[in-house]
């Protein structure tokens, strides 16, 4: 059983956690491994690790050790992708299941859930990465209100809020002041940068005199600029002005309404931070530098025919390294919109070709229905056969005629459903990724020339799978959708000609 997809090969893992009530009613690890390796040869995929858990509660697992072994090849690298059977099989623990999904997210791994038919490697199956997210910030945001709350009044109280104080202060009797050791410093640094106005130059002159941050740590441009920012040091302290966007992301600003100023001792004075303050806004405005962006929308998708992938040195043209095999920028997104184009003249025979695999997946699940009829029939006749014997009903010759075709057939099943199970999910999840992809082509197409490089970007990285340019020729593959070949032949070649004529 094999199917085209295009796809590049990629190592994936297998989850299997069966709980002992689960294998009572048949659901055996070794189903669950099959179904999962079939799935797996269907996509292209290598299945290189199998991770049990058989027996265990999904109340928590996280610090199971499969699981953290599991973890430890994902953010290695080792497999890019896990297979399990639902979600449930996952974690029940709606917590452990949004930590286990950011941390495949953050690693650039895939989640494949059979049962719900989520593959987070197709454009239909991303939407789970993104329906995540938004649980793990309305989750973050009930938690960050709840604490937001009572910030305010505690810092109008001048009451600790859990930070340590600022370089130069010390909490002491839950008063922030300064700290004799680290106070001169901090006066210094504005003296410093007063004489020499530059930060790199403030920092150099303190580690050379032996000084270092809090944490051990030598003094950067950075540290410097902050502790000169920092109004706490001319007498004024701010609180709850800034909020977190988030794991691993920067803190932005809060609106000034809502900071909290109170005021503590002076290290410096206000004359002394102004004057450093201005010099910092100035040097602001002459370095600052209007970065050129330059977006390329089929990056990281446009691969030679030797099989390099083509970078854009030049912002005009898409070039092999290898072989120096060229396109310009302006041609292959002509060429592109002319594949999309495709699919907005040939809606009759991408339409059949989704009824005829909708009408493939009625046609398998009706058969995976009557093979599992069959698979508790037979164990029934075997499980009655067996008793009859043990009553002394059925001599031990009897018994061994009639035991083994069952046990053969249900061997057979045992073999077939996890099969057709795999192909199935398989053919399920592809139909989703089918249709979502063809909306957005068609969508793509009709607003193309008024989106930005960034919605158009986005957009291909979501319905294309590869661009493969040869020298008189495109080939262009949709995510999902049947090869040109499957719905308009005569189309693709023309598509070949206009382009040879281009060149």
């Amino acid at each position: 059983m094999k199917h085209s997809e295009n796809s590049n090969e990629k190592s994936v893992g297998i989850w299997i956690r069966v709980s002992t009530e689960d294998q009572a009613q048949g659901e055996s690890p070794e189903h669950h491994e099959k179904r999962g390796r079939y799935y797996a040869e269907s996509k292209g995929w290598q299945v290189c690790e199998i991770y049990h858990l058989e027996g265990v509660s999904g109340k928590t697992i996280i610090d199971h050790p499969e699981s953290q072994r599991m973890l430890k090849d994902i953010k290695a690298g080792r497999i890019t992708g896990l297979i399990f059977s639902k979600l449930a099989r996952l974690a029940r623990n709606t917590k452990e299941l949004l930590e286990f999904a950011e941390i495949f997210r953050q690693h650039d791994a895939d989640l494949i859930s059979l049962q719900e038919s989520i593959d987070t490697s197709t454009p239909a199956g991303r939407l789970f990465y993104t329906l995540n997210s938004a649980m793990a910030q309305w989750e973050r945001e009930e938690i960050s209100e709840r604490v937001a709350a009572s910030v305010p009044i505690r810092a109008k109280l001048g009451k600790p809020l859990g930070s340590v104080a600022p370089f130069g202060y010390q909490w002491k009797d839950r008063l922030i002041v300064p700290d004799a050791q680290e106070a001169p410093i901090r006066k210094w640094i504005y003296e410093l940068f007063l004489e020499h106005q530059r930060k790199r130059t403030v920092a150099r002159l303190l580690n050379e005199a032996g000084h270092r941050t809090r944490n051990g740590s030598k003094f950067s441009d950075t540290t410097v600029d902050r502790l000169l920012r920092d109004p706490i040091a001319k007498g004024v302290r701010r609180a709850n002005y800034t909020k977190s966007l988030g794991e691993n992301k920067h803190w932005e600003l809060k609106p000034e309404e809502e900071w909290v100023l109170t005021e503590v001792e002076a290290i410096v004075s206000p004359e002394l931070w102004n004057r450093c303050n201005a010099i910092l806004d100035e040097l602001r405005k002459k370095n600052k530098k209007i970065p050129r962006k330059s977006i390329q929308i089929f990056s990281g998708r446009a691969y030679c025919a030797c099989g390099t992938k083509m970078r854009v040195p030049s912002h005009s043209k898409y070039i092999c390294r290898s072989c120096r095999n060229k396109i310009s920028v302006e041609d292959l997104e002509g060429i592109f919109q002319e594949q999309l184009k495709r699919f907005i003249f040939s809606p009759d025979e991408v339409a059949q070709y989704l009824q005829g695999a909708d009408k493939t997946i009625k046609e398998k699940e009706e058969l995976l229905t009557v093979l599992n009829q069959e698979q508790k029939k037979v164990s029934k006749d075997i499980d009655s056969l067996y008793e009859l014997y043990l009553a002394g009903e059925i001599p031990k010759e009897g018994f061994g005629k009639k035991y083994q075709p069952l046990d053969e057939r249900l061997k057979q099943l045992e073999e077939q459903i996890p099969s057709l199970q795999g192909e199935v999910d398989f053919l399920k999840i592809r139909y989703l990724s089918s249709d979502e992809v063809l909306a957005e082509a068609r969508s793509l197409f009709s607003e193309w020339p008024n989106l930005t490089p960034e919605d158009k970007r986005k957009l291909v990285e979501n319905i294309t799978d590869k661009i493969i340019i040869g020298k008189d020729e495109v080939e262009i593959t949709l995510c999902y959708l049947p090869s040109s070949s499957e719905i308009a032949g005569t189309e693709q070649r023309n598509l070949m000609d206009s382009w040879r004529r281009r060149t």
